[in-house]
């Protein structure tokens, strides 16, 4: 399985994006979809309160399967059920689910309330994903367990630790899974059973079917990873480059070290073979948005075909070329030539730009620029005082430059609102292009 982690707790995509995005990922070797919701799913009843505004809707929710049907990509629903919680948790009617009241990042596992949350979120989840024979439930990051006051007193009176208490949490999770859901295969992050001993998985792991997934954004496999028996076998790309542009060189590497550890694990431990490739538009709830869907596409693109090929070879570059429609890449550089032709191409080169010239050239004029600095300085502009014939010298040139900016984002804007609904549009703008050309649209404002 070669799985691309749809992570949509930040800049969730119009479905009619996804119409075109599909088939790119079927193409480009991947066969099936791991969809972390998060408040993009359209709960129902007493869980309505997770849902956001934008949530997909119940037929979204459908035509995003038939889509992945249509292009022979397995949908993997992900549904968090420790840590990384913090769009649950937020919410006043369940912070005493907290394991540590002031955190809202992680449950309380010694509350009754949390395990029977839990059961209505995977109900609901799963009831509209019929097609799908894996669920994934996070477990990941489950920062500050053992902190809190009912994990304290629990540790005390079983003589246990926060290993122990983690799988017993775990498995009461699977429990209710396989109970009630014959047949569906389970998927895991490996980072907390890397902290847990051979010998607690092999007690307390007991009856765990299931064999976590490697995370490679946080560390190499341990031993808890082998514990296991027949299973499956998963591992992560993540992480890399800035808030703007993905770093492709890096996620390259990460695939091709992933891809040979699971090779290996796989023929020594008889396990079949999964591979995952995340594009975090948000690292958690609270974070600012990372990288966007279309400028992760050509690192996605490597990264697949690295998997596809056992590394990137000049097979691999042949095809991401000639899909995407570019004419070049550079890895290290992590840069593109050509125009491209794949979907929201266009915003990857929009970005390109605010990446690359957007503050240098607002910082050049307004700070470089010698009668801004001696006839038009905040002095100047707080007292509304400056000589006409100094601030003539500059004017044409900052207008011309507000003018070509403001243009820019206009189009900006239009083609983000294509892909993105309206709230990742004015967040994104906000975080990656207002604080230069807010400095930009002041100066203006105060020169007219």
């Amino acid at each position: 399985m070669r799985l691309v982690h749809l992570d949509l707790k930040g800049a969730a995509p119009r479905v009619s994006y996804l119409e075109q995005v599909f088939p790119l990922l079927s193409q480009l070797g991947a066969n099936g979809v791991l969809i972390e919701y998060e408040d993009m799913f359209p709960f129902k009843g007493e869980l309505e309160i997770l849902r956001s505004p934008y949530a997909y809707s119940e037929e979204d929710i459908e035509r995003i399967q038939q889509l992945a049907e249509q292009h022979k990509l397995e949908v993997v629903p992900l549904v968090q059920t420790f840590g990384h919680v913090e769009f649950i948790l937020k919410h006043e009617k369940y912070q005493h689910l907290r394991e540590v009241e002031r955190f809202p990042n992680s449950f309380n596992p010694h509350v009754p309330d949390t395990l029977a949350l839990l059961k209505s979120i995977l109900a609901q989840v799963i009831e509209k994903h019929r097609r799908s024979t894996w669920i994934h439930i996070g477990a990941d990051e489950v920062f500050h367990l053992g902190e809190g006051m009912d994990s304290k007193s629990w540790m005390s009176h079983h003589k246990g630790d926060v290993g122990t208490m983690y799988l017993k949490h775990i498995k009461e999770v699977l429990g209710f899974l396989t109970a009630q859901y014959w047949g569906l295969r389970v998927l895991m992050w490996d980072d907390m059973l890397r902290k847990i001993s051979v010998g607690a998985l092999r007690g307390e792991g007991t009856g765990m079917a299931v064999l976590a997934e490697g995370d490679a954004g946080r560390a190499t496999a341990g031993p808890a990873a082998l514990a296991g028996r027949r299973g499956h076998r998963l591992a992560e790309v993540r992480g890399g480059g800035t808030p703007l542009c993905p770093h492709g060189a890096h996620r390259a590497v990460l695939a091709r070290w992933w891809l040979s550890l699971s090779l290996s694990l796989s023929l020594s431990l008889s396990l079949s073979l999964s591979l995952s490739l995340s594009l975090s538009c948000r690292y958690d709830h609270y974070s600012v948005l990372c990288e966007l869907l279309p400028v992760s596409i050509p690192s996605l693109a490597i990264c697949l075909q690295t998997l596809v090929n056992g590394g990137f070879t000049e097979e691999a570059k042949r095809k991401v070329l000639d899909v995407l429609g570019l004419e070049s890449v550079q890895l290290e550089q992590s840069t593109c030539e050509g125009r491209g032709a794949f979907p929201g191409v266009e915003i990857y080169h929009m970005v390109e730009q605010v990446n690359g010239h957007l503050k240098e050239s607002i910082l050049k004029a307004l700070e470089e620029e010698s009668a801004i600095k001696g006839w038009f300085s905040p002095y100047h502009r707080k007292r509304q005082f400056g000589n006409p014939r100094n601030m003539e010298s500059f004017g044409s040139k900052v207008l011309k430059l507000h003018e070509d900016w403001e243009s820019f984002v206009r189009d900006l804007r239009a083609q983000l609102e294509r892909i993105y609904f309206p709230d990742t549009v004015e967040e994104w703008l906000e975080e990656n292009v207002n604080p230069y050309l807010d400095q930009l649209r002041d100066l203006v404002r105060d020169y007219r």
